[in-house]
């Protein structure tokens, strides 16, 4: 059985050669922690959200949402994807709403939960070096444990914040801080790791360099304005740019 996790309230063209990849927008090396988000950065849980987000709108007689919708909202708070959703009309609902949505997370989120191919190789190599890792989602951490301990990676990650542990969501930093404040780094010592604008925002707003994954549904582009160390491909090429 698992123990549990500390508790915490550019990539260029695919024709360039792996080692100019390495080096694009590169930061400065000696980075001593690597925070990441979870969801389309570390791992793929849209088939889940997606089922629980349709069978909870289901529940309370609401029009589901497609897919392509559902994807591009994964990684934001649980009410403000309601909102999305179903309107402004109904937030008044949200507690019913997200009651329906954690019963049926409970019941099909953790098969669902895919690690991304790079993950284990990447993490491997970054412990090996010394580096110390965190997790800071807007998923439930108990859900993301789970995952963890599931996949044998329990024990990788020095803290993991989740949805249940802030008051606010990101792009409010306060989960970065407070993950660099318990890995006993600092912001320009660390690295923020995540797959949407939201994570961009978040690493500028806590001061911290952030490295652009393209293994969600958020374009290359959509990175530009907010100047990230680098943007990946996957996370093979995160360690190059740690180390």
């Amino acid at each position: 059985m698992c123990s549990p996790i500390i508790l915490n309230l550019q990539t260029v063209s695919s024709s360039t050669s792996d080692s100019d990849r390495m080096s694009a927008g590169a930061g400065p090396r000696g980075y001593r922690a690597v925070v990441f988000d979870f969801d389309y950065t570390l791992a793929d849980s849209s088939p889940g959200v997606i089922e629980c987000f349709n069978h909870a709108l289901r529940q309370m007689g609401l029009a589901e949402g497609t897919p392509e919708a559902i994807r591009t909202m994964i990684g934001i708070s649980l009410s403000e994807t309601f909102e999305r959703l179903a309107g402004k009309q109904n937030r008044p609902r949200f507690e019913e709403f997200q009651h329906n949505f954690v019963a049926r997370a409970d019941q099909v989120m953790l098969q669902g939960i895919q690690f991304f191919d790079p993950v284990r190789p990447a993490v491997d190599t970054l412990l090996a070096a010394g580096v110390v890792l965190g997790i800071v989602s807007t998923k439930f951490r108990y859900r993301i444990e789970a995952a963890l301990c599931r996949d044998g990676l329990e024990q990788a990650f020095g803290v993991v914040v989740g949805a249940e542990d802030v008051t606010a969501f990101k792009p409010d930093p306060m989960g970065l801080v407070a993950a660099i404040d318990r890995l006993a780094s600092t912001p320009e010592e660390t690295l923020f790791v995540g797959d949407s604008v939201v994570d961009a925002e978040t690493a500028e707003r806590a001061g911290v360099p952030f490295v652009a994954v393209l293994s969600g549904v958020t374009p290359r582009k959509a990175f530009a304005v907010y100047r990230p160390r680098a943007v990946i491909d996957d996370l093979s090429f995160l360690p190059a740019l740690v180390l």
